[in-house]
């Protein structure tokens, strides 16, 4: 249930509202929106009466909820969410991002190269992976800490924001000390006590969809992450598992619309990892732009035939800033 606030609600009131629903049992989740606040009741095992709340001091609406994720749904926040980045950067509601790095930081060097190369093209946030979930336990697994501390120096020497994928508990918590935003990778969707950790860790949290993953039981997953109170969180569609060789995976475009229609959170698309191929990458992120998305991640790689993960899939410096022309011209209105 949603309990709708006046515009001119006190503190007082507002906290009145969640006292109520605690006493009830019930979580009390206050959502600040543009013009008014809205209580969120969570934890409830089922239907709540809204006559509890209706003539409390302050209150204008209680609006039953139908959808089993509550924060996520559009239900619950009408308006877009937007997730404001240091620097200024914003993702959501008209505010598009690229974010662009190899799959794995391998070297000071490489990390440093490819950063100068995809900001100049016009990326804002650099990726990289320092901790390498592997289908084979010996491929290659990433720097770890060290990694991390690359992904620092690229911010520092660029002032591109990063974002790397968290694998545990440990990893989550050195990545939110090192990294701008928190990613969780498809392997680790449904890792429950991982997302809460990331709910609990205050940092802008990217959520790869599953592989074999529903809309709903990737919403869902998100609403473990809010319902630990952090709301900033970038839905990222990935593919899921299709049938064929033609690509790694099937890129879900019709996921895009889907997700703004059911949800306020962005949604970005990695067309990398959808299709497992490089000339595949760039008429997928053409498509992904077109259908709506907040925003794309790119893997790019000065040296891909020598990369030691995913450089078939990884563009050249040179394709992905044809790209980002490309996709300049898909969205006329800036970014």
């Amino acid at each position: 249930m949603l309990i709708v606030m006046d515009k001119d609600a006190t503190k007082a009131q507002i906290q009145g509202v969640v006292a109520k629903i605690e006493s009830l049992g019930f979580e009390a989740q206050p959502m600040p929106g543009g013009e008014r606040v809205a209580v969120a009741v969570l934890r409830n095992p089922g239907p709540v009466d809204p006559a509890q709340f209706v003539d409390l001091p302050g209150v204008i609406q209680a609006i039953p909820v139908s959808r089993p994720y509550k924060l996520v749904s559009r239900e619950m926040k009408r308006e877009d969410t937007i997730i404001h980045l240091p620097g200024g950067l914003d993702v959501g509601r008209g505010h598009f991002v690229v974010i662009a790095g190899p799959c794995a930081v391998e070297s000071e060097t490489q990390a440093l190269t490819i950063a100068r190369y995809v900001k100049d093209a016009g990326a804002r946030i650099f990726r990289g992976g320092a901790y390498k979930p592997r289908t084979s336990p010996y491929s290659y697994q990433g720097l770890g800490k060290a990694g991390l501390k690359i992904l620092q120096k690229v911010r520092q020497e660029t002032g591109l924001l990063t974002v790397t994928e968290a694998i545990d508990h440990d990893s989550l918590r050195l990545v939110a000390e090192y990294a701008d935003i928190i990613q969780i990778g498809a392997r680790n969707m449904q890792n429950f006590s991982l997302l809460r950790c990331a709910g609990r860790a205050q940092k802008p949290v990217l959520l790869k969809r599953g592989m074999y993953a529903t809309l709903d039981e990737w919403f869902m997953a998100a609403e473990y992450i809010m319902s630990e109170g952090n709301s900033q969180v970038i839905l990222c569609e990935r593919g899921v598992r299709g049938i064929g060789d033609h690509a790694r995976n099937l890129l879900d475009l019709a996921t895009i619309p889907a997700v703004r229609r059911e949800s306020h959170l962005p949604i970005i698309a990695d067309p990398s990892h959808a299709s497992g191929r490089r000339d595949l990458v760039p008429p997928l992120a053409r498509a992904a732009v077109a259908t709506g998305a907040d925003g794309l991640m790119i893997e790019v790689h000065h040296e891909p035939e020598k990369a030691l993960s995913d450089g078939a899939q990884s563009l050249y410096p040179d394709q992905f800033r044809t790209l980002m022309e490309e996709i300049r011209t898909l969205r006329p209105g800036g970014w």
